[in-house]
C-alpha cells in the first residue's frame, strides 16, 4: 500500500513499540497526554524498558528512513491518514469496565479526521465496542459518515511485557476492518511490519471477542490450578510435583498457580463478563475463574501466617519481607499487581512489612501505593517471614540464611527457591 502517515495514540507498554516498528517503514507520529512520558522518551529512554534506548534514539533521528516524532498536541496528528489507538482500557474498583480513556481519544482524532482516514483500535475491548461506542463519538466530533467518509479497524495488541523474544513484531497479528476493502488495507498495513504474519477477522467484533477470550482462557486456567493447589495443600501433597507428572501425558497443558495481576489477564475477562450481563447471560466459569485468582493474594498471606504460628515465629510487630511487587518477573510493569494484596493481608496481623524489588520503579509505586521499595543490596534486616512473590532472577542470589529470624518462614510462590530453602510453595 501507499506510505500513509500513521499516528499513534498512546505512548504506554503497546503504543511505544508499535510506533517504533511502523517508523522504519512510515512516517509516525506519537501522541499522548503525559508530558513527562513524552519528555522522557524525547530524550531517548524508556522506562517501562519496552523499547531499547539505541531503537527509541533510531527511530527520532532524522536519516533515509522516515523518522517519528512524539508530541501532546493533538494539531500535530493533522496530516495523519491513519490513526492507531492503543490507550488503556481498565476496570474500576467495582470491576466495571473503564472506557473514558478510548472515549476520549475518538474524541481527540474526532477533531482531525479527513475524508478517506481509518481509525484503528488496538485497545482490549468487549465485542461491539469500537462500532458502538467509539464509532458515534468519531461521527460526532467529526461530523462526518461513518464507512462512507471515514472507516474503522480493530486490530488487537498482543504485547506480552518484559518479552524480549515475542516482540510486537514477532507475534501474529489479528487485523479486520469495517467494510472488506477496508479489512484488506488494514491487514496489509500490519502485514508491511509484522514479521509473523497476520490473520484477517471476518469482522471487526470477531477480533475483539478474539482478544478477549485470549485471557479470559489462560485466566480460567490457572484459577484452575490454584483450585488445585489449595486442594493439595490440605492434602499435604507438592502441587508442582503433581503438575510435573501430569504433564507427562501428550496432551495435558501445563499451568503453574500463582497471582494473576497485569494490564490483561486480571482485567479482561470483566469486560467479557460485562458484555454477557447485558444481553441477559450470566457467566459463571469467567467470574468464578476471577474471583478464585482476585483472593489468592490474601490466601497466601493466610497461609504464611499459618505456617509462623507453627514455627512459633513472631507474628504480631513481626518483620515480614515480601519479594517483589511488579505483577511479572523481570520488567518493571507494577500495573494491576496482586503482590499488593499479599502485602496489605500481612499488614492486617499487625507484621512490619518491607518490599523488596530490583525492577519496578521506586517513584511509581511510592505513587501508587505508598511504599518506600528496597533494592536488593538495600537490605538490612532480618525477617520472621519472608515471601517470594515475583520470581526476579535476581532473587536467586539472595542468602536467606543472612535474612531470616531464628524461625523465621519463607513461602515461594512461584516455585523459584530451591526447596531445601522455603518452608512452603504454592
Amino acid at each position: 500500500m501507499s506510505h500513509p502517515k500513521i499516528a499513534v495514540i498512546g505512548l504506554g507498554y503497546v503504543g511505544l513499540p508499535l510506533a517504533v516498528a511502523f517508523a522504519e517503514k512510515y512516517p509516525v507520529i506519537g501522541f499522548d497526554i503525559n508530558e513527562a512520558r513524552v519528555k522522557e522518551l524525547n530524550n531517548g529512554t524508556d522506562h517501562t524498558l519496552e523499547v531499547s534506548d539505541s531503537d527509541l534514539k533510531a527511530a527520532l533521528t532524522e536519516n533515509e528512513t522516515p523518522a517519528m516524532k512524539l508530541s501532546t498536541d493533538a494539531e500535530d496528528m493533522k496530516d495523519a491518514t491513519i490513526f492507531i489507538v492503543t490507550v488503556p482500557t481498565p476496570t474500576d474498583k467495582n470491576r466495571q469496565p473503564v472506557l473514558t480513556p478510548l472515549i476520549k481519544a475518538s474524541e481527540t482524532i474526532g477533531k482531525l479526521l479527513k475524508d478517506g482516514d481509518i481509525v484503528i483500535y488496538e485497545s482490549t475491548v468487549y465485542p461491539g465496542v469500537t462500532e458502538e461506542v467509539c464509532v458515534p463519538v468519531l461521527e460526532q466530533y467529526s461530523g462526518k459518515i461513518f464507512n462512507k467518509d471515514f472507516f474503522a479497524g480493530y486490530s488487537p495488541e498482543r504485547i506480552n511485557p518484559g518479552d524480549k523474544l515475542h516482540t510486537v513484531t514477532t507475534i501474529l497479528k489479528v487485523t479486520s476492518g469495517s467494510t472488506p476493502e477496508i479489512a484488506k488495507k488494514v491487514d496489509e498495513l500490519y502485514a508491511s511490519v509484522i514479521t509473523a504474519g497476520t490473520h484477517l477477522a471476518s469482522s471487526i467484533k470477531v477480533a475483539e471477542a478474539a482478544k478477549v477470550i485470549e485471557n479470559s482462557q489462560r485466566d480460567i486456567n490457572i484459577a484452575f490450578v490454584n483450585e488445585l493447589s489449595k486442594i493439595f495443600r490440605l492434602l499435604d501433597i507438592d502441587t508442582n510435583d503433581v503438575l510435573e507428572a501430569a504433564a507427562t501425558k501428550w496432551n495435558f497443558t501445563k499451568y503453574t498457580p500463582g497471582l494473576v495481576g497485569g494490564h490483561c489477564i486480571g482485567v479482561d475477562p470483566y469486560y467479557l463478563a460485562q458484555k454477557a450481563l447485558e444481553v441477559g447471560y450470566n457467566p459463571e466459569i469467567i467470574l468464578s475463574g476471577r474471583r478464585m485468582n482476585d483472593g489468592m493474594g490474601k490466601y497466601v498471606a493466610n497461609e504464611v501466617i499459618k505456617l509462623m504460628l507453627n514455627k512459633e515465629a513472631k507474628v504480631k510487630n513481626g518483620k515480614a519481607l515480601v519479594l517483589g511487587i511488579t505483577f511479572k518477573e523481570n520488567c518493571p510493569d507494577t500495573r494491576n499487581t496482586k503482590a499488593i494484596d499479599v502485602i496489605e493481608e500481612l499488614q492486617t496481623y499487625n507484621m512490619q512489612v518491607d518490599v523488596c524489588d530490583p525492577w519496578a520503579n521506586k517513584e511509581e509505586v511510592k505513587a501508587l501505593f505508598d511504599i518506600e521499595i528496597l533494592r536488593c543490596h538495600e537490605i538490612n534486616n532480618t525477617y520472621d517471614s519472608i515471601v517470594l512473590a515475583v520470581s526476579h532472577k535476581e532473587f536467586l542470589e539472595l542468602d536467606f540464611d543472612k535474612l531470616k529470624n531464628e524461625k523465621a518462614v519463607v513461602f515461594d510462590v512461584k516455585s523459584f527457591l530451591p526447596t531445601d530453602k522455603i518452608d512452603g510453595r504454592l
